[in-house]
């Protein structure tokens, strides 16, 4: 349903798909909802416990920032939530500085998402290149895949060091203490979501996974061995004060940041410094990720997306998690997909998906916390292997330019062995300076004299005393050296220089500089010289040589053939 961009990016989306809501609307937004929340349910926890946190804090997320994203987006069908692509962004920053730089750093990107929004800078991911993109999240899904072998296998490692390198050694080293029990949840819970698909598509695998692996690790309970659940692994403290094991039952409390809670304490200058830059990194991703699946959403839904309003929905959405103790958000692509396959029409679809967590939280929390970790650890092995897109990096390598194939291994190998942010940073230098190198190619010089003509364009009887010198491409640093250079020799007898810049479709100030140069040097033995072309290309150039001796030798002509029969 496209609607109108609206002057203040907020809502534009809800606002549009409310406008002709009926009952059957409302029976197939609900519908997509339940069956999304049953896919977000075990998804957030695993995600939450990938950085390092309780499964609590991934639920939270889920509530608070799908409520929040559906009100203020501007995407019809998209769903937001903790996402994959996020770990190897908070995990660090947990380990680093806990639940508290977490909090802050989610609340910052938030604010610089809203800036981003308000701003209207949405289409500016239109210019990160596809290589980029595929290295980047392939590089995550190799990560988060190894952080999923511990619970996966049963491995029982309390803490993995931060680099990859170090981090596959230590499983490793560890294989030999792979406990069987946890394996064989994990390979069944595994199985389930590759294979059930190919039974029913009406039915998400993972809804029917999980509970296998479950009932799994029950059995192996009952005979005697130990299976690590949420039980066993996480508890919370209640209303009260008492500690108790598994998946809290309530949802948390709001807060303010600077009052009592020690969590919202304003951080020292120096923590600020450091927590921003990590803020940057989730907004930029939290942006990025979002508005590539409002693209995809609108490519399956037949829909248009406001990227604006998408943006502050999103950076309302992380604010509010922070808020309420959740981690980063942002579209959820998987999830989106689900939901339009499901038959959302509107974002009450994520609405209804963000209160169904709610009331499985508040009334299924002891049965959600016997959840197997390898179970949730199979959901992220399969959840890595779809984000990594291993067909279409194939592809890319097999049959891309191989400057394009060097992107993606630069972004993939970076974000792997140092970080994302090293990754997308060096992939992006690396894709603008191909692209300016491939502009620069397309700008070439013709010459053309009585010895030379150019049958091409008619000048096959051009005079003994006239050159044409014709520039085709754009006039910028990156063809410059090009340029110039073609002006080496001038046959003699030569008194007339024309230089056509008909197809030149722009000039930046290299270029304009470039051809004052080149000016000078055909200046010489008072030669006259023409420009031929658009009056954008041609008056900047006259405007930068005026004052130089030669400049009374150069003027415009509107003609290249009056300039040269003239």
């Amino acid at each position: 349903m496209p609607f109108k961009t609206s002057p203040l990016p907020l809502a534009t989306a809800m606002r549009a798909g409310l406008r002709r809501y009926n009952f059957d609307t409302f029976k197939s937004d609900a519908v997509a909802g339940l069956i999304v929340s049953l896919i977000a349910l075990p998804l957030s926890m695993a995600l939450a416990i990938a950085v390092g946190l309780p499964p609590r804090h991934g639920l939270y997320t889920a509530i608070v920032a799908g409520v929040v994203s559906a009100l203020f987006g501007g995407s019809m069908t998209q769903v937001a939530g903790p996402t994959a692509a996020f770990v190897v962004i908070v995990a660090p920053i947990v380990s680093q500085f806990g639940l508290h730089g977490i909090l802050w750093c989610e609340m910052m990107a938030g604010l610089i998402l809203l800036g981003m929004g308000f701003f209207r800078v949405g289409k500016l991911i239109n210019y990160v290149p596809y290589p980029v993109v595929t290295g980047f999240t392939a590089g995550i899904a190799v990560t988060i895949a190894t952080l999923a072998l511990n619970d996966f296998l049963g491995l029982g490692i309390d803490h993995l060091p931060s680099g990859f390198i170090d981090k596959a050694a230590v499983i490793w080293q560890h294989l030999p203490q792979t406990q069987w029990p946890d394996l064989a949840v994990g390979a069944l819970t595994l199985f389930t979501l590759i294979f059930f698909p190919k039974v029913s598509r009406r039915v998400p695998s993972a809804a029917v996974a999980i509970p296998l692996g479950a009932l799994l690790a029950w059995v192996l309970t009952h005979y005697g061995y130990h299976i690590a659940t949420l039980n066993t692994r996480f508890d919370y403290v209640t209303p009260g004060g008492a500690t108790m094991p598994g998946v809290q039952p309530y949802p948390p409390s709001l807060h303010l940041p600077g009052g009592g809670d020690p969590l919202y304490a304003l951080p020292g200058f120096e923590e600020f410094r450091r927590l921003f830059r990590s803020a940057i990194v989730i907004a930029a991703l939290a942006a990025l990720e979002s508005l590539l699946s409002a693209t995809a959403a609108d490519s399956m839904a037949r829909t248009r997306h406001d990227p604006n309003a998408e943006l502050c929905g999103i950076g309302l959405a992380n604010i509010f998690s922070g808020l309420a103790l959740g981690i980063p958000a942002t579209g959820a692509i998987a999830r989106t997909a689900t939901n339009i396959h499901a038959g959302a029409k509107t974002p009450v679809s994520a609405l209804i998906h963000a209160l169904l967590i709610l009331l499985y939280m508040v009334t299924l929390a002891p049965y959600i916390s016997y959840t197997p970790m390898a179970a949730l650890a199979a959901l992220l092995v399969i959840t890595a292997w779809r984000m990594s897109h291993a067909k279409q990096f194939a592809r890319i390598v097999r049959l891309a330019p191989r400057s394009d194939t060097a992107v993606l291994l630069a972004c993939f190998f970076l974000t792997v062995f140092l970080d994302m942010v090293a990754g997308v940073s060096v992939g992006m230098i690396m894709a603008a300076l191909l692209f300016m190198k491939r502009i620069g190619d397309l700008t070439d010089v013709h010459i053309s004299h009585s010895d030379k003509p150019d049958v091409a364009h008619g000048f096959d009887d051009l005079p003994a005393h006239v050159m044409v010198y014709r520039i085709e491409g754009p006039l910028f640093f990156g063809s410059i050296s090009k340029t110039i250079g073609g002006a080496d020799f001038i046959p003699e007898g030569v008194t007339k220089m024309i230089i056509d810049l008909t197809h030149v479709p722009m000039i930046d100030v290299s270029g304009m500089i470039g051809m004052k140069t080149l000016l000078m040097s055909m200046a010489e033995h008072d030669r006259d010289i023409v420009l031929c072309g658009p009056e954008s290309v041609t008056s900047r150039i006259l405007h930068k040589i005026a004052g130089e001796p030669y400049a009374p030798h150069v003027h415009r002509e509107e003609s290249l053939r009056q300039a040269v029969y003239g």
